[in-house]
């Protein structure tokens, strides 16, 4: 009796423990939508935008931090699903990059071939006056997403950027009302809203190093 007793037992835990596997891959496979990206029911439709607000200091100078400032406004009757702001260097070498503020290093057999011209800050790009992260990662590194963005609402963001790299740069934005390519954002005049910040950034005169976080900090 003991020996089936203690059968039995192990059949059970191992049932149980099954049970539990199968729920947690249940579980997991939720989180992830079941396969399907998140804005796979992202609304179909035109969204009016106005760039309100863009500001980005054009001499800049290694070493030294600077912000990035975008306004946002729904000009529209419906709420935009979600507010995506696209942001990479003019030219071959800021496109082939897969990071928004680097450039690509053409070189072969490079571990890291994106070269950064500007570091952002940990925590950023942040809403104006929050305390908290407000564009969130996708999974183009290149897009930030605010969310959506009610009618006759206005989405000020900034991006807090450490200049790394001598040289000038054109740095460009692209606003946008979707992640699928579905919902799209459009001016009044019907151009896809956006711009360009062109930027000279010469060499620092002080010792300065960017820390892990983004920050600038006096060097050793």
């Amino acid at each position: 009796m003991g020996g089936h007793a203690r059968q039995v037992s192990r059949h059970r835990l191992r049932a149980s423990f099954a049970a539990a596997l199968a729920a947690a891959a249940t579980l997991s496979i939720a989180a992830c939508g079941g396969g399907s990206s998140s804005d796979a029911n992202e609304p179909a439709g035109t969204y009016a935008v106005k760039v309100t607000d863009a500001s980005f200091a054009t001499k800049q100078q290694i070493g030294q931090t600077y912000l990035m400032k975008l306004g946002i406004r729904n000009n529209g009757r419906k709420t935009i699903p979600a507010l995506t702001v696209n942001v990479s260097i003019k030219g071959e070498e800021g496109q082939t990059s897969t990071l928004p503020f680097a450039i690509h290093d053409p070189q072969p057999e490079l571990a890291q071939p994106d070269r950064p011209v500007w570091v952002l800050a940990e925590h950023y790009p942040k809403f104006a006056g929050s305390a908290k992260p407000g564009g969130a990662e996708t999974s183009n590194q290149k897009t930030f997403d605010f969310g959506a963005l009610k009618a006759g609402a206005t989405a000020s963001v900034v991006w807090k950027l450490s200049a790394v790299k001598a040289g000038h740069y054109t740095l460009l934005y692209a606003v946008d009302a979707g992640l699928s390519g579905a919902a799209k954002a459009k001016t009044s005049g019907g151009a896809s809203p956006g711009g360009t910040f062109a930027v000279d950034i010469s060499t620092a005169h002080r010792n300065t190093e960017v820390t892990d976080s983004g920050e600038v900090v006096e060097g050793k």
